[in-house]
């Protein structure tokens, strides 16, 4: 892989097969949902020189437990009908509890897009996202939503509408508006629509799917009765079929003062366009009006050659000022650092 000037790529671990959302302990725990093997792993020592890091399988034999959630000592698993959760589980990593259900009636229809993205807001609830069960398909508010919940499964919420199917969620240290990616749909050809990042400020919000995508293109079949200016549009294009999923923003310390609260967003890659897009993660930063820019890439080389190496499913910054890389296709989590740290 290739990286941004003055930064360094190293590979943590290559035993995380399926490596999907990234979730960081107050012990310095970084935890990891997984798309394929039902497993949700533990991983210790990152980032620490004077140990070797080891990888525990903390919960497994679960359904797609891609996302993960950690908040006041627990932590929080979503399985495409359930939300789970590890009673104080950094004390208990070689005898972790049995999965405590929290809810079984996620919302939840046999086709695309079933797995959950989850992260606590700032407000303590968790947020919990609701993909359609479909490339594009008239689902109301059954689906293609995003919803909150308290912590005990209790007083769930619609949070946000019209939304294909976002895989990332986040909210800056000294902001309530929460940014998130959503995939634009597939089969218009290869440039059209772009994936978008948004950003919700008012509850139920609705971002346009399944009737206008990237906030400008009428969906050819469902478009016809409804005009995309109904809908909030996205704050930036990010790409046609890039298929964007986790971000976060980069909040120091600074590693490279030129991150400094810029949001870093995976790219998982394309899967049907003719030149494939995506495969890396990106920067993006904000102007003086806080306005983003174009992303930059951080990352790159995922994909060379015709060959696929990685697809990048997360981003989670470090105390350290070090950045995670989840790849769910080599089953490996990375760790990005500033090459002037690393050389000290």
């Amino acid at each position: 892989m290739s990286v941004a000037p003055g930064f360094h790529l190293e590979i943590v671990s290559a035993d995380v097969r399926g490596a999907r959302e990234i979730a960081l302990g107050d012990r310095g725990t970084v935890f990891l949902g997984s798309m394929g093997p039902g497993k949700v792993y533990a991983v210790s020592s990152v980032g620490n020189p004077g140990k070797p890091v080891q990888v525990r399988t903390v919960a497994s034999a679960l359904e797609t437990p891609s996302g993960v959630a950690f908040h006041d000592g627990n932590l929080y698993i979503a399985e495409p009908e359930r939300l789970l959760v590890l009673r104080d589980i950094e004390a208990h990593l070689d005898d972790p509890p049995k999965p405590e259900v929290i809810t079984d009636h996620l919302p939840f229809r046999d086709g695309d897009h079933f797995w959950k993205f989850i992260a606590f807001g700032p407000d303590g609830r968790l947020y919990v996202t609701i993909g359609a069960p479909c490339n594009v398909c008239d689902v109301g508010h059954d689906f293609g939503k995003i919803i909150s919940i308290k912590p005990d499964g209790t007083n769930r919420q619609d949070v946000a509408y019209g939304i294909r199917n976002s895989v990332g969620l986040a909210w800056r240290k000294t902001g309530k508006d929460l940014w998130f990616t959503d995939n634009g749909r597939d089969m218009m050809g290869d440039d059209v629509p772009s994936d978008e990042l948004n950003t919700l400020t008012r509850p139920q919000q609705s971002f346009g799917y399944p009737y206008c995508h990237q906030g400008d293109v009428p969906d050819p079949h469902y478009g016809t009765d409804h005009s995309c200016s109904e809908f909030t549009p996205p704050v930036l294009k990010l790409g046609a079929h890039v298929a964007a999923l986790g971000l976060r923003f980069y909040e120091g310390p600074a590693a490279s003062r030129s991150l400094n609260g810029a949001l870093l967003i995976a790219e998982h890659g394309s899967w049907n366009r003719s030149v494939p897009s995506g495969y890396q993660v990106v920067t993006v930063k904000f102007d003086n009006a806080d306005h983003p820019q174009q992303p930059e890439p951080l990352i790159w080389g995922f994909r060379r050659n015709g060959r696929t190496f990685g697809r990048p499913a997360d981003v989670q910054p470090m105390p350290d000022g070090s950045i995670l890389v989840s790849d769910d296709f080599s089953g490996s989590l990375y760790r990005l650092t500033y090459a002037s740290a690393v050389q000290k």
